[in-house]
């Protein structure tokens, strides 16, 4: 069993950088790939980052370009999100989460196709 935690939200002015953070206890991440997703009120939930355990291959959402990249701390269990360049459309509430991890069978997707573990989420408020 896997609890994910995440942290480092908050409210931020246009243009400012965040890290979030997810904390995993329980098991270490090492045979899940680790995914961030974000909802905004009124929108679906998206896909912005994943991180493969196998192989350290990355994933970033199209539209969020170079502004957001994600790593991993193993020793500290702990999966990040750094957010740059903030705009108000990135305000909403994020979510990581943790799936078997597809490059262990050689796919060439990094991310997961489904999920076995959910944080609870961090809001983060992008505005002036």
């Amino acid at each position: 069993q896997v609890q994910l935690v995440e942290s480092g939200g908050g409210l931020v002015q246009p243009g400012g950088s965040l890290t979030l953070s997810c904390a995993a206890s329980g098991s270490t991440l090492d045979s899940y790939a680790i995914s961030w997703f974000r909802q905004a009120p009124g929108k679906e939930r998206e896909g912005v980052s994943c991180l493969s355990a196998t192989d350290g291959s990355t994933f970033i959402l199209y539209s969020v370009g170079d502004r957001f990249s994600i790593s991993k701390d193993p020793d500290k269990n702990i999966v990040y999100l750094r957010m740059n360049k903030l705009k108000a459309e990135d305000t909403a509430k994020y979510y990581c989460a943790a799936g078997p991890d597809p490059r262990r069978w050689g796919s060439a997707s990094v991310c997961p196709r489904e999920y076995t573990y959910w944080g609870q989420g961090t809001q983060v408020t992008v505005s002036s």
